[in-house]
């Protein structure tokens, strides 16, 4: 028998009678999962103690998700279950400051230069280029980008959530057959902006990034495909990551400005004749 469909009978008979030997059966198949979105999230075993904390979470995550499990709004489950399991372990790094003082405040430069040199330039900085802006040495700048990495910077990070339901901006590209009659223009102007922003990247960004959220692979398998470290394909992926925060950043304060506008037009002037012109002094 097919193992998806052996999967989908088991959790409909689930669902129908609600065994208690049968949710354990679900739960303990779908355990790789878990290790799945850790990967998936930059979490490796080398991280000992903390590895097996963000696994007992996303265990948590999952066992929610058999409890929750609705078949009726038509989501297979192990996508449902990678949001709950994703969810939990991203709420359990978020209540750990895993970064000195020190090493946040460098996250934050990072940032804000990356958000100078697109201002000034309008084009992704070089780690030189980085590196002579913030006065640090490469070392420094690429240990920032590991740093700043831990502040869980993601095509995942959500973005907007209404109940049990979250968007995050990978999800807006990741499906463009997907009909989805509740979308608001405001979001198809968003996957254009984002999608155009991507394509301004350098070549090896984009590459990481296709790699990692639309082929699946992991920091380390990625490495391989590039023949670098695991540890600089976690560089790229934040200045990556950082590039497109601060583009859409700006992207979206510019759209934001021209609605305003189109609200509220340049003032006009009432002369004393009681008609209106506007500042070039055009009757209306």
């Amino acid at each position: 028998m097919d193992a998806r469909k052996d999967d989908a009978e088991l959790i409909q008979h689930f669902l129908k009678t609600r065994d208690p030997q049968t949710r354990e059966e679900i739960i303990l198949r779908y355990i790789p999962l878990v290790h799945f979105v850790l990967g998936r999230l930059g979490i490796s075993q080398a991280l000992g103690a903390d590895y097996e904390d963000a696994a007992s979470q996303g265990i948590l995550g999952l066992i929610e998700a058999v409890d929750r499990y609705d078949a009726s709004h038509g989501t297979q489950f192990s996508t449902y279950a990678i949001l709950r399991i994703r969810g939990k372990v991203i709420d359990q790094l978020r209540s750990h400051d895993w970064l000195s003082r020190g090493a946040r405040q460098r996250a934050r430069q990072l940032q804000g230069a990356i958000d100078s040199f697109w201002e000034q330039y309008h084009r992704p900085p070089s780690d030189e280029e980085l590196a002579e802006l913030l006065q640090w040495d490469l070392e420094g700048l690429r240990q920032a980008f590991i740093d700043s990495s831990h502040v869980l910077l993601s095509l995942d990070t959500v973005i907007t959530s209404e109940g049990d339901e979250t968007i995050s901006l990978h999800e807006i590209l990741a499906d463009e057959e997907q009909e989805n009659p509740d979308a608001l223009i405001e979001t198809e102007e968003l996957k254009e902006a984002l999608i155009q922003i991507i394509r301004s990247l350098p070549e090896r960004e984009q590459l990481v990034l296709s790699l990692y959220y639309y082929e699946h692979l992991t920091f380390k398998e990625i490495g391989m495909v590039l023949d670098v470290s695991e540890s600089r394909v976690c560089q790229l992926h934040t200045k990556a990551i950082l590039s497109l925060r601060s583009k859409l950043k700006r992207a979206m304060l510019q759209a934001e400005n021209l609605t305003q506008h189109e609200r509220f037009p340049r003032p006009h002037t009432l002369h004393r004749s009681g008609n209106i012109s506007d500042q070039g002094g055009t009757t209306l």
